[in-house]
């Protein structure tokens, strides 16, 4: 199964989160098939927080991909913001 969820980057204490399109087997921050946007939950008020590829999430959707929790969360608040 195809699924859309964040994978961890950043060092420590300044976590930094890849939202990515990969198999369920494989591990979280392993290997992936593609980036499609990012987090950053420690971002001041002059960086960009969430940015994610609307176009990207869709066709994979429609492609049967299931999207996490997490990430469903971090639409519907760029979707808010917008």
């Amino acid at each position: 199964m195809v699924v859309i969820r964040m994978a961890r980057g950043g060092s420590k204490h300044r976590p930094f989160f890849n939202i990515v399109v990969a198999d369920s087997h494989n591990r979280r921050d392993g290997r992936f098939i593609e980036r499609i946007g990012f987090y950053n939950p420690v971002a001041n008020e002059k960086q960009e927080r969430v940015r994610l590829s609307a176009e990207r999430l869709n066709h994979w959707v429609a492609q049967g991909a299931q999207v996490s929790e997490a990430v469903a969360k971090l639409v519907k608040e760029q979707q808010a913001a917008a």
